[in-house]
């Protein structure tokens, strides 16, 4: 049997038991069999090729990542950073949808989890914003959209996960995603302001009131400090920085604010260890399906058919790059997406002499944006469900948000400079420069 009817019938397969609401990883495999058992493909390799995607040191940063979050918000250290973000913004007119993007602007360069965001925002502001008022759709919608600056700012485990499946930089793109995770932030914060609901009227807090704030999350503030600082200077990896974070929560962190907690981080562990096996697994899956797609040339045609569109103009790559993701994001979690077509990826990459940290910047920033976008939208869908209100009306809510997230990716693409002048100033070699002949500074491409 040709390889095209293969890999429409594997897509088929997929996509048929997706909708009957088996879970992702098992509707991929189910797929990879039915590839299979059409070509001279064996069982065994295809196992091999599920051990040989969860097989990656870089990925053990992930779990870490995770406990973190779950530490943080079962401790309840969280609330310290909803004080400090309501004492900085809560006057702003939007008042607690403003509070919720400063708030996911915090904690997101704690979890790394856009899915741990949603759960601890709709459990500490969702509530408080019901009682002043505001629509639950929107509720759910705004903190379905700021959750997402998760997927971008560091220690993000998206970034993790498209750098060690892609031979990228971690760090490179953790910090080459600060800018387009600041522009959603900001603009999330902007669209609050003029179109959002007005709330509850608040004076502004004193100064008095900030520096307490502040200095009452200064412990868990550390954490994006151990996280970044360690990393940058080169003294942790990715996945030893998430250790000495859970180190610091565990040592530091929970004794001073919290030291009823400690008999219950027993329970932190295994629930982190839980919520890692979904991920994980998919992960397997999404790589025998991403080498069976590899292996049927279908990388290759996709590759071949947008270059015959763009040829190697490296905005047009990007911009039907985004298209297709966006379409695909809307069906698949970010994680198999990113493993399913890394060997495209990879393949207009370099056709298009596109940097390697951009290229995945921007694709990161898509995937971000289809967790908002039916009919899948993950966060979206978990907002709606923890506020109490249906998918359909909180998407409703969602759609003018959509601007936020288009200009976002539309500015990442044409404007590279911008993007890559963190990491070119702080981590050179991570997109792609040099130390230069003469001793000094390094050379960049353009």
């Amino acid at each position: 049997m040709s390889a095209p009817i293969v890999l429409a019938l594997m897509s088929l397969c997929f996509l048929f038991f997706g909708y009957l609401g088996v879970p992702v990883p098992f509707s991929l495999m189910a797929g990879v069999f039915v590839g299979a058992m059409l070509t001279d493909v064996s069982l065994a390799a295809i196992i091999q090729k599920i051990f040989d995607g969860v097989d990656s040191e870089a990925l053990l940063a992930i779990p870490f990542f995770l406990l973190v979050g779950e530490l943080m918000s079962s401790a309840n250290v969280v609330v310290r950073i909803a004080n400090l973000s309501l004492s900085l913004v809560g006057h702003i007119r939007g008042g607690l949808s403003q509070v919720v993007v400063v708030f996911s602007m915090f904690f997101s360069e704690m979890s790394g989890s856009t899915t741990a965001d949603v759960a601890v925002m709709t459990r500490a502001l969702g509530g408080p914003m019901k009682r002043e008022g505001y629509n639950p759709a929107f509720i759910a919608a705004i903190i379905a959209s700021a959750s997402t600056i998760a997927a971008l700012v560091p220690p993000s485990i998206t970034a993790v996960v498209y750098g060690a499946v892609g031979n990228v930089s971690i760090a490179g793109l953790f910090m080459a995603g600060v800018v387009p995770g600041l522009m959603i932030g900001i603009g999330l914060m902007i669209y609050c302001y003029f179109f959002g609901p007005t709330g509850m009227s608040k004076p502004r807090a004193p100064l008095r009131q900030v520096v307490f704030a502040t200095g009452d999350a200064a412990l868990p503030l550390m954490i994006p400090v151990i996280l970044l600082g360690g990393i940058l200077t080169g003294w942790f990896t990715p996945t030893e920085a998430g250790v000495v974070a859970v180190v610091w929560i565990i040592a530091v962190v929970i004794p001073a604010l919290n030291r009823g907690h400690l008999r219950k981080i027993p329970y932190d562990f295994c629930l982190a260890g839980l919520i890692f096996s979904l991920p994980l697994i998919t992960i397997g899956a999404a790589n025998a399906f991403g080498w069976m797609l590899a292996y049927l040339r279908g990388a290759i045609v996709i590759a071949d058919w947008i270059t015959s569109i763009a040829g190697s103009n490296p905005h047009y790559i990007m911009l039907l790059m985004v298209a297709l993701f966006t379409v695909v994001g809307d069906f698949i979690e970010p994680v198999p997406t990113i493993i399913i077509f890394m060997p495209l990826v990879n393949a207009l990459t370099q056709a298009g002499d596109i940097n390697g940290v951009h290229m995945g910047v921007v694709l990161i920033a898509t995937l971000a944006f289809g967790l908002i976008t039916p009919p899948y939208g993950l966060v979206l869908l978990m907002a709606s469900k923890f506020v109490g209100v249906s998918f359909g009306k909180a998407l409703r809510a969602a759609l003018p948000i959509y601007v936020v997230f288009l200009v976002t990716i539309c500015f990442t693409i044409y404007f590279p400079k911008v993007v890559l002048w963190l990491p070119k100033h702080v981590i050179p070699e991570s997109v792609g420069c040099f130390k230069s002949p003469a001793g000094t500074g390094y050379i960049c491409p353009d």
